[in-house]
């Protein structure tokens, strides 16, 4: 009998051979174990791959890689000597030697990149996205060129089209022997070429600075170059590099620091700049903007380049005796280099304001304005500068500036509150509009001057709001107490030249200054008159300063081909009207003006002839003593020699028979025609706008004695 507690094994029950039971390929799913013998055969192909690479180096690949790389770029890829390409173990290791990249066809140079040897590895995911991260780097005696055209395409962009600026690859270590990198840019008319000193770094870190020097030229003006990247304990590729340079061109130093977010990376990047020299004119001729001549400067700014936008903010700087601060940017992105600026000057030194009229502002200040224009080529005895406008200069590039000024010092006239706006389009200059206050007046201007026509046509609109003549003629002897006068007046001249005083010489226009009714010293007004009487009877009175009213006067002028002629000079005084004749010349700068005054009362000792005012702008002179009063002298020896000592007296009595004048024409600055006594009567005794002189200046006999006839001189 069976035992109970034991079950009874039977043969369909029993545990089968193990050797007989499905292993786990037949458990898999048939895709599945399809999928694992396809990753393993890759896996398996890799590593073969790798092996080869590996044991090979990957030098069969040279051909190859020459092939690939030349369509890839467009460009010819050759490399010369030994070549390696295989991963160690995962990072991608290339090396190369006598490797070069050809330029395009119109590059100056045949070859974008050359070198000796080139060994890095680079993380192979970088390539996959473009941007190329190489965890060392040995290169030695690398050249590296880079050109722009004229088309605005540049070696380093491959394939068609505008290029791009130019993107370094990140780089974690790296050993940079015998480095070269050329520079070329038509445009800006920029070559330099620069020589780096040996580059070393340990682990990931640089311990000295990447030093370079080198040379070029800008515009034609050489310079020379030297700096340094200072990165101690920084990352060449992460790292913040700190860059300073030192650049030296036209006797200007110019000096750049900075920190650099990575190594080569300055767009963008805030850079300070500081020059110095003896003509900032001669530092922003290097790009091609035309300044008038400075005297010694210095200043600093902030630079930031984006492309081929140069900013410079934060400006601070001095020339001459004179401060500046603002911003400006040199902007080469359109087809026309295009300078902005907005400047402000706490005070400026008449002297160094001299070179924006064409004078040289030293000659000013140690020979004076005489000598500086001479030193233009301007005649002898001259004041117009014969400086030529920059006509070529000026049509190369377009300017938007603004400058204000918050005080001028100059010994004559107090000038304050200067704002110009300075548009230059293609050749046309601008200044307008050109504001300033002048002795509590203000004067708002328009000067054109087109370079486009030939030669320049030239627009001055000068206008002269209502100011004191007491504070406006300090600086000339002329005190402010008793003297409540003004004056407000207009300049409208047009004329063609390439210089200041030949745009002068051949304009035409008005000139009109209008004086409302005021009062002056009773000497200033009684000696202009020469009534010597009035003057002495005032003297021993003890009214001296007593003032005389003036109710209106009119100094006008009409300029034609350079001539301005008097057209009205008419002054009409509480007791006297002054008039004048004659005129100036902007041709030869010579002046022939004669003013005299009728007295309106009686007076029995009166010279009643004229007061002259002749010689040059630069030199003029004041004829007191005229003929017509030696004339008189001498009629009144006569009479006292013939009659009575008393009776001599007669030649100097003036029976006070002035017409007095009509304010309205004189008040509106009308010419000699439209003026009239306070009758409606036309005035006869005012200078009609013309001159008697002929075309080089001269007078002839019988032009002379006609002269004499009219009692005053006529220009």
């Amino acid at each position: 009998m069976a035992d109970a507690s034991h079950p009874i094994v039977t043969p369909d029950v029993a545990a089968a051979d193990p050797a007989e039971r499905p292993g786990w390929r037949e458990r898999m799913p048939r895709p599945a174990v399809i999928a694992l013998r396809v990753v393993g055969g890759v896996l398996l192909a890799i590593f073969l791959i790798w092996a080869i690479l590996y044991i090979t180096k990957g030098r069969f690949l040279k051909g190859t890689f020459e092939r690939v790389a030349s369509s890839g770029t467009g460009r010819a890829v050759a490399v010369a000597g030994d070549f390696q390409l295989y991963f160690d173990p995962f990072d991608l290791k290339f090396v190369a030697q006598k490797m070069t990249v050809a330029n395009p066809a119109w590059a100056s140079r045949p070859n974008l990149f050359a070198a000796d040897s080139i060994h890095t590895r680079i993380a192979p995911l970088s390539l996959i996205f473009g941007r190329y991260h190489a965890r060392f780097l040995d290169l030695q005696n690398g050249a590296v060129d880079l050109e722009w055209n004229a088309d605005r395409a540049n070696t380093w962009t491959f394939g068609d089209g505008e290029g791009e600026p130019v993107e370094f690859p990140t780089i974690d270590r790296a050993t940079l022997a015998g480095t070269a990198l050329r520079y070329r840019d038509p445009r800006m008319q920029l070559l330099a070429d620069l020589k780096f000193e040996t580059v070393r770094s340990t682990g990931t870190r640089i311990g000295d600075s990447v030093r370079f020097s080198g040379n070029g030229v800008a515009r034609k003006t050489p310079f020379t170059v030297k700096g340094a990247l200072l990165s101690p304990n920084e990352t060449v590729g992460r790292g913040r590099n700190q860059l300073t340079l030192q650049a030296r061109a036209a006797g200007n130093d110019i000096t750049v620091d900075g920190t650099l977010p990575s190594l080569a990376d300055i767009e963008n990047v805030p850079l300070q700049t500081s020059a110095r020299g003896a003509n900032l004119a001669s530092l922003l001729a290097i790009i091609g903007v035309v300044l008038p001549d400075t005297r010694t400067y210095r200043a600093s700014a902030t630079l930031v380049k984006s492309g081929d936008l140069y900013s410079f903010t934060g400006l601070k700087g001095r020339f001459g005796n004179s401060d500046l601060s603002g911003k400006f940017a040199a902007d080469g992105r359109g087809k026309r280099l295009l300078m902005t600026a907005d400047l402000a000057t706490r005070s400026l030194d008449i002297v160094d304001a001299a070179p924006f009229i064409g004078y040289n502002p030293d000659i000013v200040a140690s020979r004076g304005a005489m000598a500086a224009a001479a030193a233009t080529g301007a005649g002898r005895a001259r004041l117009l500068p014969d400086a030529r406008f920059p006509v070529e200069s000026m049509q190369a590039f377009d300017a938007k500036v603004n400058w204000r000024i918050a005080t001028v010092k100059s010994r004559s006239v107090p000038i304050s509150d200067v704002a110009v706006a300075v548009d230059l389009d293609r050749g046309q200059l601008a200044l307008s509009p050109f504001t300033f206050a002048m002795a509590r007046g203000n004067v708002a201007s328009d000067l054109i001057f087109d370079t486009r026509q030939r030669p320049t046509a030239t627009s001055y609109d000068v206008r002269l709001a209502t100011t004191p003549l007491g504070r406006l003629l300090a600086g000339w002897g002329v005190e402010e107490s008793g003297t409540t006068g003004a004056v407000r007046g207009r300049i409208e001249l047009k004329g063609r030249g390439d210089t200041l005083h030949d745009s002068l010489a051949s304009s035409g226009g008005r000139i009109a200054f209008i004086l409302p009714r005021g009062s002056f010293w009773t000497r200033n007004v009684q000696l202009a008159e020469l009534d010597i009487g009035t003057f002495v009877q005032k003297m021993f009175e003890g009214k001296l300063k007593e003032p005389v009213q003036i109710n209106c006067g009119l100094v006008a002028f009409t300029v034609r081909r350079g001539i301005a002629a008097a057209d009205p000079i008419l002054i009409d005084t509480q007791k006297s009207v002054m008039l004048g004749r004659g005129g100036f010349s902007f041709r030869n700068e010579t002046l022939d003006l004669a003013f005299r005054a009728d007295s309106k009362k009686f007076s029995v000792f009166a010279g009643q002839s004229p007061v002259g005012i002749n010689g040059t702008f630069a030199s003029p002179r004041y004829d007191v003593i005229s003929s017509e009063l030696l004339a008189r002298a001498g009629g009144g020896l006569g009479l006292a020699a013939a009659a009575t000592p008393l009776a001599g007296l007669l030649a100097f009595v003036d029976i006070g028979d002035a017409k007095s004048a009509d304010c309205g024409p004189v008040l509106s600055g009308a010419s000699a025609k439209a003026q009239r006594t306070t009758k409606g009567k036309p005035r006869d005794d005012v200078g009609k706008g013309t001159t008697a002189k002929s075309e080089d200046g001269s007078r002839s006999k019988g032009e002379r004695k006609e002269q004499r006839k009219k009692f005053l001189g006529i220009f």
